[in-house]
């Protein structure tokens, strides 16, 4: 598995945990890394992602429901919301990323953690934000390296 990979689906994990629990990310972050250890070349894409997410948590699930035809964010399953918040982090704030890998990416994590239907689900929400950002109807965000 590559780094980037782990690091993704690192990151679900210690977002999905700290969706499921209401948590401070950084009380997340801190125990996961004591008792999961993330390898040192997936560590920094890790704690860019889950960091990022949630600092940028109201822009992403603003997009993420405007997108997602008649579901509200509380409908979507943690697991999907969580790669999904990951995907369009990526997709707006990582340019070096191309976008069909971040949507690939998420559609496998999405059929590796998820249900059966995730898959198609994430790459749907996903896709129709590339279009979006390539048609410049949504912009993408000035890259954040301290993330």
């Amino acid at each position: 598995m590559g780094t980037r990979r782990s690091a993704r689906e690192l990151a679900l994990q210690a977002l999905y945990y700290a969706d499921m629990n209401q948590t401070d990310i950084e009380k997340v972050i801190e125990n996961f890394c004591r008792h999961f250890t993330p390898s040192k070349r997936a560590l920094p894409y890790f704690n860019k992602l889950a960091r990022g997410v949630v600092r940028a948590s109201s822009e992403i699930d603003a997009l993420i429901e405007n997108f997602a035809d008649h579901w509200k964010l509380t409908r979507i399953s943690c697991v999907d919301r969580n790669i999904m918040r990951i995907g369009v982090y990526e997709l707006l704030h990582c340019p070096d990323i191309p976008p069909k890998v971040v949507i690939n990416e998420a559609i496998d994590i999405g059929k590796k953690f998820g249900a059966q239907e995730s898959g198609a689900f994430i790459n749907g929400i996903l896709d129709s934000i590339r279009i979006a950002l390539k048609s410049g109807e949504i912009r993408m965000t000035h890259r954040d390296d301290n993330a």
